[in-house]
């Protein structure tokens, strides 16, 4: 009996301060504040200063459905996922990852309409096909949703609204321009290109030939291109190789997966006690390459951005969620690059975190309007 008048009591003051909580005012919730970028990403890579704030979260960031889609898996998008990764964080959101099955546009018209069709409105998009691309971003701009392409750019005219990429014939004129350098202005070639449907591919092939045509006493002897696995980069340089190895003088690799090849070949041909000088630059950073040039195996390796590439594309995405536009003339975000060899193997990481920040600060003032 007891219990039951105990019982009876405590409802009864649950009621009462029920019915006094409903008539208090509401206390509006704060806006919650941005994070800082994820410390350090992968290889060494750390994220740059939140110099640039974003603006102030929407209570609802679902209505911020960004998706990240690359055409396949490739070792270089794993990286410019770090980078999106910490965007991601640093903001609050929620990022679909997409990694489509191959490097065909229909492909990449099939899951990207799919995607838009569920809702997404804001995507960083490596294209599949420079050309090919141009005509599924138009009928998405035209249903209101924001493209950004990273890592490449689609052919101008395009309806994307940046592309934030590497100067990839820069940066492969600048890297036959060392390799000339260290083989002392003269000598044969071998020019390894990696995937002829990739657009990148084809602006390095340009930069390469335009920088030989500008030295009389260089010439390509070979070009090895169509590469999709290291295996198959190995066999085709070792063949190449074997074919001019009383005329080669230096190789030209321009591709994350040839470059990881040739480091692997010459190391292999320096132990049998190979008596050829055989210079190469290669690109990006892979443990094995970075090996062969500590080793004097290789003579450089251009560095990119890839955690730059990732982290402001999703950061230009995020701004646009907010009311922002891009401002005339700014489409192109140069993402940077360095030049690694020998003497600064313990700097570079710094150089291009640099890049990084600098245009991280920038972002709002350079490349945006309201």
């Amino acid at each position: 009996m007891k219990h039951r008048f105990f019982f009876s009591f405590v409802a009864l003051l649950v009621i009462v301060v029920m019915a006094l909580s409903a008539c208090a005012p509401a206390t509006p919730a704060e806006a919650p504040a941005a994070e800082a970028p994820a410390a350090e990403p992968a290889a060494a890579t750390e994220a740059p200063a939140a110099a640039t704030e974003a603006p102030a979260a929407e209570p609802a960031m679902e209505q911020f459905q960004m998706v990240w889609y690359v055409p396949a898996a490739h070792p270089y998008f794993e990286e410019v996922r770090v980078g999106v990764e910490a965007c991601e964080k640093e903001l609050g959101a929620k990022i679909e990852y997409q990694v489509g099955p191959d490097w065909q546009q229909s492909s990449q018209n099939q899951n990207m309409e799919a995607l838009a069709a569920t809702g997404a409105k804001y995507f960083a998009v490596y294209p599949a096909d420079a050309s090919g691309a141009n005509s599924l971003y138009e009928q998405l701009t035209a249903n209101d949703v924001k493209v950004i392409n990273f890592g490449s750019s689609t052919l101008l005219p395009t309806t994307a609204s940046f592309a934030v990429a590497t100067d990839v014939k820069a940066a492969a004129m600048y890297a036959t321009e060392k390799l000339i350098e260290s083989m002392g202005g003269k000598g044969n070639i071998i020019n390894v290109l990696e995937v002829l449907e990739d657009p990148n591919t084809v602006l390095r092939k340009q930069g390469i030939e335009e920088v030989v045509a500008k030295n009389p006493d260089v010439k390509i002897i070979q070009e090895v291109a169509g590469m999709k696995t290291v295996e198959e980069a190995v066999e085709k340089i070792n063949s190449a190789l074997s074919a001019n190895l009383d005329t080669v003088d230096g190789i030209i690799t321009t591709g994350y997966t040839p470059t990881v090849a040739v480091a692997q070949v010459l190391t292999e041909y320096k132990q049998r006690d190979g008596a050829r000088a055989i210079h190469a630059v290669g690109i990006d950073t892979d443990a094995v390459v970075m090996d062969a040039i500590k080793n004097g195996i290789m003579d450089g390796t251009i560095v990119q951005n890839p955690y730059g590439h990732g982290y402001l594309s999703c950061k230009l995405l995020y701004f646009m969620s907010q009311g922002y536009a891009p401002k005339a003339d700014s489409y192109f975000v140069n993402g940077g690059f360095a030049y690694a060899n020998k003497d600064n193997l313990e700097t570079y990481a710094k150089d291009i975190q640099a890049v990084t920040e600098e245009i991280n600060a920038e972002l709002e003032a350079t490349y945006l309007q309201k």
